[in-house]
């Protein structure tokens, strides 16, 4: 009889395991069983011949057969060093956790979305630069081409951290009209004011240590903040979050005060699903911004639509608005982004 129970409560327990979802994971500090799986997920996909440039991407698709859903497209962008290696501007960060089973379900209206992860050409020398703004247009029109079917044209989001903070705010000086929203993190880049008015109407979440050694918190990302705050036409609907520390969702450190993206890729919830650890959030307004679960950076993001109506890009947009933007810690910034590939 106890042999029987005991097989019994085995089998059940194999029920159980085969019944939980494919990629439930559990959202900790380690590249834990299920993040390679998730990272599995991503395709390989590769743009057109732009300027000179081709450029290669790692995408996520949440479409079943038979599927028309509209869903909404994130677009990531990597930082220094992280695309030195096809794959690594999704293994060298955790952003393949948005493409959880629970993590997608936070997306408003359509439970899921196409996270797409360009990468700039490093191997040939060539970073997240003004040169590379149309390459990457060309190459978003293109795979909005190949999943037309799919993606909602009104919700087109655009983040990445540190060169890719940067890039990302550039992308949006250049195309204004594609994004419903950005999420800078830690960007190496502090337009100026004539610039960020070209992205008023676009809602922005910055994130940023308060120790960051490469992109300072005091003298270009506050900065940036401020700048914000004053140009953009709904302050009440962007947000800034500083971390006294930068921590993993666990509330260990991470190697860096640079490595912020964790808070953003863990959407801004600890382990436990309780407050990130050390992190303060603000609106433009300067209200204190309080993220209860599980509503943090994806259920933010897929609130905001745009207007854009699928029209692709023909030049490099608002170029001279960018080059005329630069802050005055640009070229500083530029010499710590060099740097941080030696890491």
């Amino acid at each position: 009889m106890k042999k029987f129970i005991s097989i019994t409560l085995s089998f059940i327990m194999i029920l159980c395991a085969l019944s939980l979802p494919a990629f439930a994971c559990s959202v900790d500090d380690t590249y834990d069983d299920c993040l390679p799986e998730l990272q599995e997920q991503f395709v390989y996909g590769e743009g057109p011949e732009t300027d000179g440039f081709t450029i290669d991407y790692r995408y996520f698709s949440p479409v079943e057969d038979g599927d028309t859903t509209k869903y909404p497209l994130v677009i990531w962008l990597h930082g220094m060093g992280d695309g030195a290696e096809e794959g690594l501007q999704v293994t060298k960060s955790d952003i393949a956790f948005w493409t959880s089973d629970e993590f997608q379900s936070r997306f408003k209206d359509s439970n899921g979305a196409f996270i797409f992860a360009p990468r700039s050409l490093e191997e040939q020398g060539i970073y997240w630069t003004d040169s590379l703004i149309y390459p990457l247009r060309t190459t978003i029109d293109d795979f909005i081409s190949k999943n037309k079917d799919n993606i909602d044209l009104s919700r087109i989001y655009i983040g990445g951290y540190s060169m890719g903070g940067k890039m990302t705010l550039k992308m949006a000086v250049a195309y204004p009209e594609l994004f419903a929203a950005i999420f800078p993190i830690c960007p190496a880049w502090t337009p100026s004011s004539e610039a960020l008015d070209l992205i008023a109407d676009i809602p922005v979440w910055l994130t940023s240590g308060k120790l960051d050694p490469l992109v300072n918190y005091f003298f270009s990302v506050k900065p940036l903040w401020n700048i914000i705050t004053e140009t953009n036409n709904s302050p009440a609907d962007c947000r800034f979050s500083s971390l006294t520390f930068v921590k993993y969702p666990s509330g260990n450190a991470t190697s860096s005060s640079h490595h912020s993206w964790f808070a953003v890729n863990h959407d801004m919830f600890s382990s436990s699903n309780g407050d990130y650890p050390y992190m303060n959030t603000v609106n433009g307004l300067g209200d204190k911004v309080t993220l209860t679960y599980p509503d943090g950076m994806i259920s933010w993001l897929s609130s905001y639509t745009s207007d854009y109506d699928g029209a692709v890009a023909t030049d490099c947009g608002n170029i001279e608005a960018q080059q005329s933007g630069e802050g005055p810690f640009a070229v500083i910034l530029d010499l710590f982004d060099k740097i941080l590939v030696m890491f």
